[in-house]
């Protein structure tokens, strides 16, 4: 069985404009953080009483909750200048990486098998009670997966040159 540990989510809090990526990996105060995959079925039934199913999209999404804000987090102020600026459209999109850290590439130490995708971040509320500041949120992905792998100490992305432009 694999730990829940192994599988780490990363997303990118560089601010619009900025050329070099700065991933932060989710999960401090979470108990669980799951991607909902969001299947579109479709089923129908002929007149011969025949079943046909078929699945067509998927539209996955994550939410974040809770999410306590701490001073110089580059995820707090991302967050943080989505709310102030009443960002949308494509000022609240960016990438996220999700890392199997149980699968360490065979040619580097330190290199996990990644996917990353483009995502759109969704700021649902903020304030919280008197545990903290809290900013939860929702990351809706856009479906642009592309596999390659993660170096956990640099923190940074390469693509497979196999699912480039895939």
């Amino acid at each position: 069985m694999i730990q829940r540990k192994f599988l780490a989510h990363y997303i990118n809090t560089a601010k619009g404009g900025a050329t070099a990526a700065s991933y932060f990996r989710i999960g401090k105060d979470l108990e669980e953080y799951k991607v909902e995959l969001n299947p579109s079925v479709d089923t129908k039934k002929n007149i011969l009483g025949e079943v046909s199913t078929s699945l067509s999209s998927y539209e996955p999404q994550g939410s974040v909750e809770p999410y306590y804000a701490s001073e110089n987090d580059g995820l707090h102020e991302f967050l943080q200048d989505i709310i102030d600026n009443r960002k949308v459209l494509d000022d609240v999109k960016t990438d996220v990486i999700e890392v199997h850290l149980w699968e360490e590439s065979a040619t580097a130490s330190g290199k996990f098998t990644a996917y990353k995708e483009t995502a759109v971040v969704e700021v649902s509320s903020y304030g919280g009670d008197n545990t903290g500041y809290q900013i939860p949120f929702n990351i809706h992905y856009q479906g642009d997966r592309v596999k390659g792998t993660f170096d956990t100490a640099t923190k940074t992305f390469t693509a497979d040159s196999t699912s480039v432009g895939a």
